[in-house]
């Protein structure tokens, strides 16, 4: 069975028969850009060239930033590592009271949900929300940002 990964740094796919790295189980890891992890998706995913990744632990912290970040917040790293995802970017979804909190508890992706983005007091702009669950044992998401067009 073959496995698909993206990564929410460069934001390169890949696939592989593996789902871990090699003998060692460990993450694997972005032949691209060197990222420490990748996330495996049940299907592959093609995010729009303009998306923004945020990665974040099992308790919706920001633990990385990827590509499209800044261009979508205006924050850098340093201020939005560390920090809540929804109040750092102010989500508000228009269906779900919490999409973010779904995945982290049932392990379930959730797609295409749409979300005001309010980062930081910066004007507010809609966007599309995908979220997928880090299928490890240390928990966590992918959030992808797509801003409406």
């Amino acid at each position: 069975m073959a496995h698909h990964f993206i990564c929410p740094q460069c934001g390169n796919r890949s696939l592989s028969v593996d789902a871990g790295n090699g003998f060692r189980g460990g993450a694997k890891g972005c032949r691209e850009c060197g990222f420490g992890f990748l996330f495996e998706l049940l299907d592959d995913y093609f995010p729009a060239p303009d998306a923004a990744f945020f990665v974040c632990d099992n308790d919706a912290r920001v633990i990385a930033c990827g590509r499209g970040a800044f261009e979508l917040t205006g924050l850098d790293d340093e201020r939005v590592i560390g920090r809540s995802v929804g109040d750092v970017l102010g989500l508000s979804f228009d269906t779900e009271p919490d999409p973010v909190g779904t995945v982290l508890e049932w392990g379930v992706r959730s797609l295409d949900q749409v979300v005001e983005v309010r980062a930081e007091g910066d004007l507010p702009a809609k966007a599309s929300a995908d979220i997928f669950p880090a299928y490890d044992d240390d928990g966590g998401l992918l959030l992808v940002l797509t801003p409406a067009k």
